[in-house]
């Protein structure tokens, strides 16, 4: 079973859908991450999404399907995939609902809800790992990434303004992307601590992703 994660930002989707992704051994498909690695390849398709990020283009959605499907063959027969910043519009989530039927994949939604006042909150106070891109809430008192040991800072958009500005966007954008999944869309408190909410994605999700 297939899962398309959302979540408002700093609702800990990233954090999370890595977690389940190692819990319930499936294939995890972050859209920066996976640019990042096929920028690096000598493939056709890596040389045109490297192209494109070095002409300072964004990745169209066109592309961006290209990617999706390539990620869809190279997975192993039978194995999930978990899909982190993807849809983000309803256009992208016609098409990335296309490519799931025309591969023949059953696939949930699941939203990590949380209110806007908490996403102010750990936006504002989270650190992040310079090297690995960890993420480190409030609490997290030491100064290096406790992964890979490197530098934490404060991401400069984690601002107050910067963050109501991309949460519009996710409102505007996302949301309505998200009711084409409401008969498939399962819900999971976001509000508890990260630990917490894992223990409560690992609890309502087990029953589907380990049958």
């Amino acid at each position: 079973m297939d899962l398309i994660l959302f979540g408002m930002q700093g609702s800990g989707k990233g954090t999370v859908g890595k977690a389940l992704a190692e819990k319930f051994n499936t294939e995890y498909f972050e859209t920066g991450a996976v640019l990042r690695r096929l920028a690096n390849q000598d493939s056709e398709l890596g040389q045109k999404v490297k192209s494109i990020i070095e002409a300072g283009h964004l990745v169209s959605n066109e592309v961006v399907m290209e990617i999706v499907e390539d990620f869809m063959k190279n997975t192993e027969e039978n194995k999930a995939i978990i899909f982190d910043g993807i849809p983000r519009s309803v256009e992208q989530a016609k098409t990335l609902n296309a490519l799931l039927d025309k591969y023949d994949r059953d696939y949930k939604a699941v939203l990590l809800k949380i209110v806007e006042e908490t996403a102010l909150k750990r936006l504002t106070t989270r650190k992040i790992c310079k090297d690995c891109k960890e993420v480190y809430p409030a609490y997290y008192k030491k100064e290096e990434c406790e992964k890979c040991g490197g530098e934490l800072f404060t991401r400069a958009d984690d601002n107050p303004t910067a963050i109501k500005t991309r949460l519009k966007a996710f409102k505007k954008e996302t949301i309505p992307a998200m009711e084409i999944y409401k008969d498939k869309l399962i819900e999971i408190d976001g509000e508890p601590s990260i630990d917490e909410v894992r223990k409560i994605a690992y609890k309502t999700l087990a029953p589907i992703m380990e049958t």
